[in-house]
């Protein structure tokens, strides 16, 4: 994964949410990758209380990434 273009797919308020959409998006040929400040995974409450799990896919792949996590008929959170 090239590191250098990612960018945000979309925030989860848990590990568990991400996880899963880290897989769906991966099961559709996306890379992704989750992003969050839990201090090695001893402070999950960091993640919680602040700027949440991220999902984060290359630039290219976003548009894409985020019609899977989003679909048309779905409202938005």
């Amino acid at each position: 994964m090239d590191h250098n273009k990612l960018v945000l797919a979309q925030v989860f308020g848990s590990q568990i949410e991400a996880d899963l959409a880290k897989s769906e998006l991966e099961s559709a040929g996306i890379d992704a990758m989750i992003q969050a400040d839990r201090a090695g995974g001893m402070r999950d409450h960091l993640a919680w209380s602040g700027f949440g799990f991220k999902v984060l896919v290359r630039e290219e792949d976003a548009a894409t990434a985020r019609e899977i996590l989003h679909p048309p008929n779905e409202p938005r959170a």
